[in-house]
């Protein structure tokens, strides 16, 4: 009967702590400063960006997504997401 509880209580800790991690994103503000999208790249004045461990700084950033790329234009502030996919830095989301 312990056991049981015990798995029972990792199990719940477990889907928890999943669910807890799809929200966790965090947007940084920046401002965007050259948009390549022949290259699906992004130039970006931005402030630390916490999940990276970086300070703030100027920088390029992929974008695989086109409708993300349309979102994003010179000049304009915004607040995005970025994350290491297939090692490259690549914004994500933005808002």
């Amino acid at each position: 009967m312990k056991i049981a509880m015990i798995k029972i209580g990792l199990a719940v800790l477990l889907s928890t702590s999943a669910a807890f991690g799809a929200f966790a994103q965090e947007f940084t503000k920046g401002m965007v400063n050259k948009v390549d999208t022949k290259a699906k790249k992004v130039t970006i004045k931005h402030e630390d960006l916490k999940s990276l461990d970086m300070p703030a700084m100027t920088m390029v950033f992929r974008v695989e997504d086109p409708a993300l790329l349309e979102k994003l234009k010179e000049g304009s502030s915004i607040e995005f997401v970025a994350e290491r996919v297939n090692g490259k830095l690549t914004v994500t989301e933005v808002k």
